[in-house]
């Protein structure tokens, strides 16, 4: 149990303050205080050793960054997670775009190509374009900005679309179910 006074955010201020000034002194001890948090935060993204490490580096350089505009050092320890849960989703979205070349793509296990892949993928692709035709204008642009790359915030799109983010998430799902039963997209499964 830790006793009052003794946590991670006992006497942040001055310590804070001081990296702010300039004090090397305190910039490290900041960083070995708060290190474990930021690991322990991106550990549980499941994230590699490398990758962690890489968000380490950005969380330090974006406090070393606005250090200087803290108005309240307190707070320090909550913006270091937050940032770092940021920057571990950043970390995941990137991981998803990501295609073997190279080595990478040798040692992995190689797919025999059906000639009919592309064929099926354009057919798809065309069916979906007419289904989105047959929804509403609201919808059809939801559904093209949440597939949009880069991804776009809730908050983008809401702005783009003049529509509140809360109703975001019910639109886009009457939008993918009144798509999956959409003539174009029916004739496909048939």
């Amino acid at each position: 149990m830790i006793e009052r006074g003794t946590g991670p955010q006992h006497d942040v201020g001055p310590l804070v303050a001081a990296a702010a000034a300039g004090d090397q002194r305190a910039w490290s001890s900041l960083v070995r205080r708060f290190e474990p948090v930021v690991r322990g935060v991106a550990h549980g993204y499941r994230l590699d050793e490398r990758d962690v490490q890489d968000v380490a580096q950005v969380v330090w350089l974006r406090l070393w960054e606005n250090v200087g505009s803290i108005r309240e050092p307190r707070a320090v320890p909550g913006w270091i997670v937050t940032t770092t849960r940021h920057e571990c989703a950043r970390v995941l979205r990137g991981l998803r775009r990501l295609v073997p070349v190279g080595d990478a793509a040798a040692d992995a296990p190689a797919e025999a190509a059906d000639p009919d892949d592309g064929l099926l993928r354009a057919e798809t692709a065309a069916a979906v374009r007419r289904g989105l035709a047959e929804l509403s204008p609201t919808q059809r642009r939801l559904l093209e900005l949440l597939a949009s790359e880069p991804d776009l915030s809730y908050r983008e799109i809401g702005g783009l679309l003049n529509m509140p983010v809360g109703s975001i998430g019910p639109t886009r799902a009457r939008g993918l179910a009144r798509l999956g039963t959409s003539r174009a997209v029916l004739e496909l499964a048939v």
